[in-house]
């Protein structure tokens, strides 16, 4: 016997940790058909029994306004499973039964998993669970999903669920007299037309129409015109009395009948111990000072500087390391082979290109750590809440602070996941606006560029000066939604309700997973995406080679410069031992130098030089020659391989001998190279075309590929003219 099981429940509310706990690793995730909101489902048996498991997005209600909220109510209407397991927070219970009540509305079989008991009791919240079903006639079972409390209670109330037949009804609530009078009139008319009978009933149509639903008028529309008009009008009518006398909207009055439903169903069910009713939660304290108008801000800059100081202090002896390792394997590699067009792959091509971007994980790895810590904690939450104020002048909301952090707000996100995060933002124009502006953010892909060019050119204090990059990369993004949506992007500004869930200990089980996970995901894109493109690149550095005459020529001279030595240094030098005399190093340096020198007229012959060469005459002015010309064209497939692009650059064109040090070090030694040309670059990097994938992405999560080929082609436009005015200035 197969049972269909879908996890609904507010944002914060644990649904997803009790889905995972229940599913254990035994889950697959996909995207909802016709759309990008990630699905997570799995198949568990228990007593002998199978159950499919889905864990619906997060939502607050069933009214869709956001894509999860549509998403959330068409798989429970289309799909129609067997049970509803709806997960309620106990610390906020009041707030999670409104979501309760529109699934009684919609009729679905329905179980409740009142999670958090631990945290209520910590708040002095008493819950009296039985009374509570009783109230509800919907059978509840406590839960600690993060502790793997009541799993199994859980499982035996889904496998023996049984409707009762005194559950409620949308029938048996009531909207006050007013809409309640309309409600049946119009369910009559609805009933009497069969008016949309094949996905809902006729007095939750009725309801949805009197609540202005969008989705269900759209539907109307289409099922039956002249009906939807009847309707409409009706309502319009009914609207003006609720407005005269409540001074709200239907929408409003419903809601507010909602919320006294809930109060009706809590009476004689929730005790609040004496002490616990004046007592101010920690959370709370906490959030006097953090939250804090003035105070809040400063200390949110506080965080993200000792978080980036904190990065690069435990990442700068792994990084050294890594980067001294790949050094040795270029090095013992190079001395293995023989000359030829596979040592340079291997060496330039692979370990140059690669080993750029690798011997940047442990960088990483620690950022990802910094911010596990402060999303587990639930410090991100207050982070949109004291930014509401600022983004709304830009023309976003709070809510667009979540898109951003995921981004790389606080450096090391990914624009991919960070753009498919606006689906929760409800307004049209704010969710635009923040697609558009998401890849501004410092993501794990450009923050080896920042380190590299900080490394270099920067290295007295590293934390601040990316924070300072933060902080440019966010200023960035506002003022350019700012002049989008004072421009091109036009509409009205939607609300924003947020949650801030309370304060918790991070465990170090759950920070040593996230950090890792994401990490991870770094190292793998090094391992495929980047290293296929590292041998592409080579490949156009590499190919077409010089023609064979001039190649001659060099061999010509090096044999010129042997023939100013005895024979025996000339010995010396081909056996290559690892003691040289005076002589015999001063050859070598001569020949090293002749073939770097053939190396570096091979390089810019190359397809890829002669492309960097020629749009070199225009990119001069923001300080970039032709070799960062090719390091931005690679950087368009993915951030990462301006780093490793430089490093196979200067792996095949170095021109000094005695230079061993890493690509940092050569940069800052690099006469084409200061402060002025790294910082026009720091600034280009922030602003230019997003990688291909988030490209792609926001053609698809905007509905047009325009806007995708606006990003390329606008932003890359916008970031040259900014980089020509940064050189200029420093």
């Amino acid at each position: 016997m197969n049972i269909n099981v879908a996890i609904a429940g507010n944002p914060n509310s644990g649904k997803t940790t009790l889905f995972n706990a229940l599913a254990g690793t035994n889950y697959h995730v996909a995207n909802y058909p016709g759309v990008t909101v990630e699905k997570k489902s799995a198949t568990i048996q228990f007593d002998d029994k199978s159950i499919n498991l889905v864990d619906l997005p997060g939502v607050y209600s069933l009214t869709p306004y956001s894509l999860e909220e549509k998403v959330a109510r068409d798989y429970i209407v289309d799909e129609k499973p067997d049970l509803i397991v709806q997960v309620v927070d106990a610390s906020n219970i009041e707030r999670n039964l409104y979501l309760t009540v529109q699934l009684m509305e919609l009729g679905v079989p329905l179980i409740l998993a009142l999670n958090m008991t631990d945290v209520a009791e910590k708040r002095e919240i008493l819950i009296d669970i039985e009374r509570l079903s009783k109230n509800l006639r919907l059978p509840i079972i406590p839960t600690i999903a993060r502790k793997d409390k009541g799993k199994e209670e859980l499982l035996k109330a889904i496998t023996h669920y049984q409707a009762n037949e005194k559950s409620f009804a949308i029938e048996d609530f009531s909207y006050g007299e007013d809409i309640d009078v309309l409600l049946e009139d119009l369910a009559k008319s609805i009933e009497e037309q069969g008016f949309l009978k094949d996905k809902y009933s006729s007095r939750w149509v009725a309801l949805k129409y009197i609540e202005g639903d969008q989705q269900v008028l759209e539907l109307g529309k289409n099922d039956n015109i002249k009906l939807h008009i009847e309707l409409i009008g009706q309502i319009k009518k009914l609207t003006e009395h609720i407005i005269k006398i409540h001074d709200t909207n239907c929408e409003g009055a419903v809601a507010n009948y909602r919320y006294g439903i809930v109060s009706s169903v809590l009476k004689e069910v929730i005790t609040r111990k004496e002490s616990a009713v004046d007592r101010i939660f920690i959370s709370d304290r906490i959030d006097r000072v953090l939250t804090h108008r003035y105070i809040g801000p400063f200390v949110l800059l506080a965080i993200l500087y000792f978080s980036y100081q904190f990065t690069f202090w435990a990442s700068e002896y792994p990084v050294a390391w890594l980067e001294s390792l790949f050094e040795v394997l270029a090095t013992t590699t190079n001395n293995a082979l023989p000359d030829g067009l596979l040592k340079s792959l291997i060496v330039d091509g692979i370990i140059g290109g690669v080993g750029g971007v690798l011997g940047f994980t442990p960088l990483i790895l620690f950022m990802f750590f910094g911010i596990a810590i402060l999303e587990d904690a639930g410090y991100m939450a207050r982070v949109a809440y004291m930014l509401d104020r600022l983004f709304r002048l830009f023309g976003l909301q709070g809510s667009s602070v979540l898109p951003y952090v995921v981004s790389g707000g606080i450096a090391g996100g990914c624009a991919v996941p960070g753009v498919m995060a606006t689906r929760t933002i409800k307004g049209h124009k704010e969710r635009l606006l923040t697609i558009l502006t998401a890849p501004f953010m410092v993501c794990g892909a450009k923050l080896p560029v920042f380190a590299l060019l900080i490394s270099a050119f920067f290295p007295g204090n590293k934390g601040f000066l990316l924070l300072g990059v933060t902080l440019l990369s966010w200023l960035s993004a506002l003022i350019m939604a700012k002049v989008l949506g004072s421009t091109i992007i036009k509409g009205e500004a939607s609300s924003f309700i947020m949650e801030l869930p309370p304060y918790r200990f991070p465990t170090m089980k759950g920070l040593i997973f996230h950090s890792w996970e994401k990490t991870w995901m770094y190292v793998r894109k090094a391992g495929t995406t980047i290293l296929a493109m590292s041998i592409i690149l080579w490949g156009l550095m590499t190919f077409p080679q010089l023609p064979e005459s001039e190649r001659r020529q060099f061999e010509d001279q090096k044999t010129i410069i042997a023939k100013n030595y005895p024979q025996d240094i000339v010995n010396e030098v081909k056996e290559d031992n690892e003691e040289l005399s005076e002589q015999a190093l001063k050859l070598k340096k001569e020949l090293i130098l002749i073939d770097n020198q053939e190396s570096q007229i091979g390089l810019r012959y190359s397809l890829a030089g002669r492309t960097g060469i020629l749009l070199e005459p225009i990119t001069k002015y923001a300080g970039f020659d032709w070799r960062t010309n090719i390091a931005i064209i690679g950087g368009i497939a993915a951030k990462e391989i301006v780093v490793s692009t430089l490093g196979t650059a200067y792996s095949i064109g170095a021109v000094d001998p005695e230079e061993t040090g890493s690509l940092a070090t050569q940069l800052a030694k690099d006469p084409a190279w200061d402060r002025g040309v790294a910082l026009a670059l720091i600034f280009f990097t922030i602003l230019y075309a997003p990688c291909f994938v988030t490209v792609v992405m926001i053609g698809k999560e905007t509905g047009s590929r325009k806007w995708g080929a606006f990003t390329v082609f606008g932003y890359t436009g916008l970031a040259f003219i900014v980089a020509v005015i940064v050189n200029t200035i420093f």
